[in-house]
């Protein structure tokens, strides 16, 4: 159940699809057996710690068409985004409901178990133009949706594994543990700050502002699958906890990672990130322009909109927009719209494109964008 004095979980309950009987290590057992993808791998884990609670597994058909046509669950319960266990043809035909089929990664370590209920079709070109409002291939989410498999399994997991070895042990807090430290630390709201790019000074300062209304601040990166040419998991790391360090108060924020995979949809993916922060115990989170969008396939403030037909169904989370922020040189201070009387002739905006494109050379970009030490960390990286 929820912490008291916390937002209660999406549903009421945080799940937890964790178990410690059965076997680990390198699959040897007799039943099918299926080599889950990088993304189903993430889903896996998310759902067994809770963080897509009240999933208990992968979804079926009125789930799956519900999701996709309306945002919800079929209870109604706000849900934006699929979350299946897709799989060839060949491996389709030999599982049937009532299967227990044995769930493995790439080095056929055992993950856990999927208990089948349903197989259907995956509608893929239908979820594509639900969720990611385009099938481009050129789109990466819809590029890896089309490179799932033809049918669905669904029902619940039971995972003995979620992921042996795990990076960032230190930070890799599920749910259970998120709430825990938040009810130590006495905060009894919390902003979740969603990132998979360094935080550069307009993050610090949305951040800044959210904590000057929120008891601590939950700074999130999301370390699961992403696309080619964002910068490697392991170098934000060392990105934030370099920032934290020297420039957060200390016992108002916490760093904990987030194993998700990206999806890239816009304005539906923020409210997932959003339904994860509220099972994480965040009461707040932080929306800020163009949130895990890709391209131009949404509108610059897509995310922050959607919100607004979303009322009740479950999510008790509060979002806090903001707007595009920027150094102004009169004000000598981060500003937005809301808060800057000064023309764009008066304001320092550098495109993550331009950045890169100046780390890449060795240049630091200005500290009115980036702080030091974090350019530091980006350019050493980059050689």
């Amino acid at each position: 159940m929820a912490t008291k004095g916390l937002v209660p979980a999406l549903g009421g309950t945080l799940v937890n699809r964790i178990t410690d009987s059965g076997p680990k290590g390198t699959f040897s057992g007799s039943e099918t057996a299926i080599v889950l993808t990088e993304r189903q791998q993430c889903d896996l884990e998310m759902i067994a710690i809770g963080a897509m609670s009240p999933l208990t597994g992968f979804m079926g058909q009125k789930d799956y068409d519900s999701v996709c046509e309306n945002l919800t669950l079929a209870n109604g319960t706000v849900w934006p985004i699929p979350i299946t266990c897709a799989v060839d043809d060949a491996t389709a035909s030999g599982v049937n409901s009532g299967d227990k089929v044995a769930l493995l990664d790439n080095d056929r370590q055992l993950l856990g178990y999927l208990n089948v209920e349903e197989k259907y079709a995956h509608n893929k070109t239908m979820q594509a133009e639900k969720v990611f409002l385009t099938t481009e291939d050129a789109h990466p989410g819809v590029k890896v949706l089309m490179s799932e498999g033809d049918t669905c399994l669904a029902g619940p997991i039971d995972v003995v594994c979620p992921k042996y070895d795990p990076d960032w042990s230190e930070f890799r807090l599920t749910p259970a543990q998120t709430r825990a430290k938040f009810e130590e630390l006495g905060w009894k709201t919390v902003v979740g700050f969603q990132t998979r790019n360094p935080i550069h000074r307009a993050h610090e300062y949305l951040t800044k502002c959210a904590l000057e209304i929120c008891d601590g601040l939950l700074i999130h990166p999301l370390i699961g699958q992403t696309q080619a040419g964002d910068i490697p998991a392991d170098v934000r790391m060392n990105c934030y906890t370099t920032l934290i360090e020297k420039y957060y108060v200390q016992d108002r924020t916490m760093l904990s990672v987030l194993p998700a995979a990206m999806r890239y949809s816009g304005p539906r993916e923020a409210v997932l990130h959003a339904v994860l922060r509220q099972n994480y115990g965040c009461s707040h989170f932080i929306v800020g322009r163009d949130h895990a969008g890709v391209g131009s396939y949404y509108g610059t403030y897509d995310a922050q909109d959607i919100f607004t037909t979303l009322a009740g169904n479950g999510l008790d989370i509060t979002t806090m927009n903001f707007e595009h922020s920027a150094w102004c040189t009169k004000c000598e201070s981060m500003t937005s719209s809301k808060t800057c009387p000064h023309g764009p002739e008066d304001k320092i905006f550098l495109s993550g494109t331009k950045v890169r494109e100046m780390l890449a050379k060795g240049e630091r970009p200005a500290v009115e964008f980036s702080r030091p030490e974090v350019a530091d960390i980006l350019i050493a990286s980059m050689k």
